[in-house]
């Protein structure tokens, strides 16, 4: 889930700040999640990243959202609903706070994450928690650019592509429960990819994660952002032990800019 959700000194902003030169509110991306391995290709879910103006504290401030599901055969075996939302203030766009509710059939827990800024280094209070008890409760600390999972994917989307070269890294850290994650997304250069008979414009972009949960840190995962103005994912590939997780591109409403890396429609 860490890998899937990142995917959903570089930047040419600071670290944790929201492009907002990127969207507008109300903007809504839909996506179609599939397992694959071999020549399996499996329907297992639909996710939509939702950007909009809200209120946090009592002040201004930016929401993102995800919203995940569960369907076809994954809803019979393993149904998951999982909603993770991100709050920026919203004249300086720093991430303040962030949540996961998970919502696993007979599982459900909560995880909080409250941001402040000292100097160079980033406080975060992480909490996660059941209806019944408290399993996290602490303070992590950290210099530099720190994400929680969804924050990362707004992360890739501001980068400054005129100032990246082929293999540019891009380093941040993801708070997730007691521990930073250390990850990395790693430039690969223009890509021309096809689904459903529309190719696209993309960058390719691969993610690095190095963290013991994964058995192949290198390259984990891989993310094609669209090559456009409005720089939101239309495909992520997640390694799993066994086969893959894909997820692609269906539908957006109220992009800020036209949606011209869809170049052409195969006849």
């Amino acid at each position: 889930m860490i890998l899937l959700c990142c995917l959903l000194g570089c930047a040419s902003l600071a670290a944790q700040e929201i492009p907002v030169s990127r969207f507008q509110p109300g903007e809504t991306v839909n996506y179609q999640l599939y397992f694959k391995w071999g020549l399996i290709m499996a329907k297992a879910g639909e996710a939509t990243l939702s950007v909009d103006k809200a209120s946090f504290q009592n002040q201004p401030a930016w929401h993102y959202s995800l919203l995940f599901k569960t369907n076809g055969l994954f809803e019979r075996v393993y149904r998951m609903r999982d909603t993770l939302a991100c709050f920026y203030s919203y004249d300086k766009g720093r991430l303040q706070y962030s949540s996961k509710h998970s919502d696993d059939g007979d599982y459900y827990s909560i995880d909080e994450l409250t941001f402040s800024y000292v100097k160079d280094q980033v406080h975060v209070h992480s909490k996660r928690y059941t209806p019944t008890r408290v399993k996290i409760d602490t303070l992590l600390t950290a210099e530099g650019n720190v994400h929680d999972m969804l924050s990362a994917t707004m992360y890739l989307r501001s980068l400054d592509w005129n100032r990246l070269t082929i293999g540019h890294e891009c380093p941040f850290l993801i708070a997730v429960g007691r521990d930073m994650v250390r990850a990395a997304f790693r430039y690969e250069g223009q890509q021309v990819i096809e689904r459903d008979g529309v190719k696209y414009r993309t960058r390719h972009f691969y993610v690095d994660v190095y963290d013991e949960a994964f058995t192949q840190s290198k390259a984990a995962g891989e993310v094609w952002i669209g090559d456009d103005e409005n720089h939101i994912p239309v495909k992520i590939r997640a390694k799993l032990k066994i086969g893959a997780a894909e997820v692609y591109y269906k539908s957006s409403q109220n992009l800020k800019f036209p949606f011209s890396c869809g170049i052409s429609a195969t006849k």
